[in-house]
């Protein structure tokens, strides 16, 4: 890959001034079959704990419970763990912080999963995550159909709202938050602010990087592609990179260019 691409250079040139937000799953990690055995790249951490030691601010932000990204990462200093998107969030010694608002919905989400696994078809799989559940069918396509009817029922009887990912419907409490509403927390007072993704649930932070270009931030909306990517996220982006290698690659770079 020749050069840091224009678009990231303000990070380079403004560390001290700059904030990053990168996806976990199709951008630090291969989507995988089974959603449990997803692991970082080789090297991942390092790039991260660098980018930790030169930006303001950076940030993994996933879907993912916080539990898991710090199974992932462990502590790195500098490095936030915003997990289930913005709901929960790693403290600097690793304890978890979630949002008090959210935790009602805990016994609802659990009520939903338990309903959704006494009906799992074959090959499709819930993946619990505590104030979320995630319905897959990456191993039965044809199970998409179930999860489309789960998710309908725990609206009308639930509340619960669904967000769409690869090959898998998300059901979460109808909480006004998301990748958009973190970048715009923690990216709040930079010059200079990128995100990194692959899946719908990214867009969010690429119209969050929008509001902030319009107020005269520099931004990045580097989009990580492969072969299923839903083309709205190639559209939105600034950077296009081909898969978590070239994402891993791309922020190696920005982590060593002065």
């Amino acid at each position: 890959m020749a050069g840091l691409p224009p678009a990231l250079r303000p990070l380079s040139e403004r560390p001290e001034r700059s904030a990053l937000f990168v996806d976990f799953d199709g951008t630090l990690a291969p989507i995988v079959a089974d959603p449990a055995a997803a692991r970082p790249l080789p090297g991942a951490r390092d790039v991260l704990a660098r980018l930790a030691g030169r930006l303001a601010v950076v940030a993994v932000v996933s879907g993912r419970p916080v539990a898991f990204l710090l199974d992932a990462f462990g502590t790195v200093p500098g490095l936030r763990l915003v997990g289930l998107y913005g709901m929960e969030e790693a403290s600097g010694s690793g304890e978890v912080v979630t949002d008090p608002g959210v935790e009602r919905w805990r016994p609802v989400v659990a009520r939903v999963t338990e309903s959704a696994q006494a009906g799992v078809p074959p090959g499709a799989e819930v993946e619990p995550k505590g104030l979320t559940v995630t319905l897959h069918w990456r191993q039965n396509p044809a199970a998409e159909g179930w999860a489309r009817a789960v998710a309908a029922r725990a609206l009308a009887d639930d509340g619960l709202v669904a967000q769409p990912g690869r090959m898998a419907l998300e059901l979460r409490p109808p909480i006004a938050t998301d990748k958009g509403t973190v970048v715009r927390r923690l990216g709040q007072g930079h010059e200079a602010v990128a995100a990194f993704g692959d899946d719908l649930g990214d867009l969010a932070a690429f119209a969050a990087l929008g509001e902030l270009q319009a107020a005269g931030v520099a931004v990045a909306r580097v989009a990580v592609i492969d072969s299923e990517s839903p083309k709205e996220v190639a559209a939105a982006a600034d950077v296009l990179v081909d898969g978590p290698t070239g994402a891993l690659e791309l922020l190696d770079q920005l982590a060593t260019a002065r």
